[in-house]
């Protein structure tokens, strides 16, 4: 039977050194349950570290959690990759890691990237630089998130930087993108008068939350029968009466 899930499918956590320190897995998973969201997914920049943690949080909650990661394109493009298993993730993140530009995170300057528990228990602090572009293209990002199952989104193409039209100056008909995620900044109407051009594609909203507070800003409502990335797929097409609406 097909029901409403409320997604959030855009949320870093304190590994992510843009995201603030109280961005903890188990802090992440008791406001998204408190606001009554019931699918999460964990994209930090360039790792899933964290993922393991955040589903332990949940477990037993009523609350979803997909692994996720969003990945920096050497275009300086962010795609976020999402995935029911911890293994396709994992595979994810040993090719991301291959492919990340060599160096040492600079903390003082890019901030802190730190790996927990689900009891808020910090493990290790990665040193890799999260923030920097991978050697992957879109092309080869998106080709690869698809080999692993899972789907791939362009991240909040409606912002000014790190997205796929301003990297790009426009979609290429051959990048096959599951959905295009529109940010906060932009409603229902202005995203139906700027990007009438993409239209084709499935659009889904986000919170790209980076604080608590951000958490369920915006949001994108599933009408599918089940929580899974197969069924997420299904309702972005609108296949036997699942569907997506937002705005």
């Amino acid at each position: 039977m097909l029901r409403e899930f409320k997604a959030d499918l855009h949320i870093h956590t304190c590994l992510s050194p843009c995201a603030e320190l109280e961005m903890s897995p188990r802090a992440i998973v008791k406001t998204a349950i408190k606001k009554e969201i019931d699918i999460i997914a964990i994209t930090d920049h360039n790792s899933a570290e964290n993922v393991i943690a955040a589903r332990k949080a949940a477990k037993n909650t009523g609350l979803t959690v997909l692994a996720g990661m969003e990945i920096t394109t050497s275009e300086e493009a962010h795609i976020l990759a999402l995935f029911d298993d911890l293994e396709s993730i994992s595979k994810l993140q040993d090719i991301v890691y291959s492919n990340l530009m060599p160096g040492v995170n600079d903390e003082k300057r890019f901030g802190e990237q730190i790996v927990v528990n689900e009891k808020d228990e910090v493990l290790d602090f990665n040193k890799r630089l999260l923030i920097a572009a991978t050697d992957l293209s879109v092309y080869s990002a998106v080709n690869t998130i698809h080999s692993l199952s899972g789907l791939a989104i362009a991240s909040h193409v409606d912002k000014d930087v790190f997205s796929i039209i301003s990297q790009l100056g426009f979609i290429p008909d051959n990048l096959k993108f599951n959905a295009l995620e529109m940010s906060v900044h932009i409603d229902r109407k202005q995203a139906d008068a700027l990007f009438a051009l993409y239209n084709s594609y499935p659009w889904i909203s986000s919170s790209d939350a980076h604080y608590l507070a951000d958490i369920g800003k915006r949001t994108t409502t599933f009408i599918m029968n089940e929580p899974t990335t197969a069924d997420m797929a299904s309702a972005l097409n609108n296949i036997e009466g699942r569907r997506v609406e937002w705005g």
